[in-house]
């Protein structure tokens, strides 16, 4: 197999030396989850053409992606799947646990706390914060704190937060973002409509679901046009 050896995968890790594109980390997570799957399922080894084939991949690509970060199969066996799946966490920083806050406490917010994926994937989510009264000081549904917001930057250096996610009205998410700048926090993903600015050295994530929504109702438009 192209760019499997025969030294372990533990044995041969590669120092970054360019930077990596979104979409290189995007696949990366998506290699995750297959090796997720296939740790369940008691897989033990697997080749590239073989997980390729399994979830619809494309097997050059994969060790194209895997080789950048190192040299981690075996000739004539494949990928540990276990040890390749610990590789891919620590090159995605999930080995060490990521803590996030979640600015407003709507429907949104509250939903997102109590995710349980996201303790599963490693991503703990430390405090909501929101400016209404009646919210503050009280608990979602699995237990996380809602603070006022004037307490963020407290609570970040306590609660040694990493990333912030943006869920409130489009009218208040610059000036949210604003205040989580401020604070020291260096990613964000934004659930809030509209264009946010951040300075660099920030790196911020926005995710439209009314954009999705629109380009499916697109597709939906041609399909009638064409009938």
């Amino acid at each position: 197999m192209t760019r499997e050896n025969k030294l372990p995968p533990e044995e041969r890790p590669r120092a970054i030396v360019e930077p990596v594109s979104e979409l290189t980390t995007n696949r990366l997570s998506v290699y995750l989850r297959c090796l997720n799957a296939l740790e369940t399922s008691g897989v033990r080894t697997i080749s590239s053409q073989a997980l390729a084939e399994q979830f619809h991949l494309n097997a050059a690509q994969i060790r194209k992606d895997l080789a950048y970060f190192g040299e981690f199969g075996v000739r004539g066996i494949g990928y540990y799947v276990t040890e390749l799946r610990r590789h891919l966490r620590q090159i995605l920083g999930l080995d060490r646990g990521v803590r996030v806050a979640i600015m407003g406490a709507g429907n949104l917010g509250l939903a997102l706390a109590d995710y349980g994926g996201f303790r599963d994937d490693g991503f703990e989510i430390v405090a909501l914060f929101d400016t209404t009264k009646d919210k503050i000081g009280r608990r979602s549904r699995g237990g996380v704190v809602i603070y006022d917001i004037r307490e963020f930057r407290k609570i970040v250096k306590r609660e040694a937060v990493q990333v912030a996610v943006i869920a409130v009205p489009a009218a208040s998410a610059q000036h949210v973002v604003n205040i989580v700048v401020g604070a020291g926090v260096k990613a964000i993903l934004n659930f809030s409509p509209g264009a946010l600015k951040v300075p660099r050295g920030v790196k911020l994530k926005s995710l439209d679901l009314t954009v999705s929504l629109e380009s499916l109702s697109f597709f939906l438009a041609q399909g009638e046009s064409g009938e």
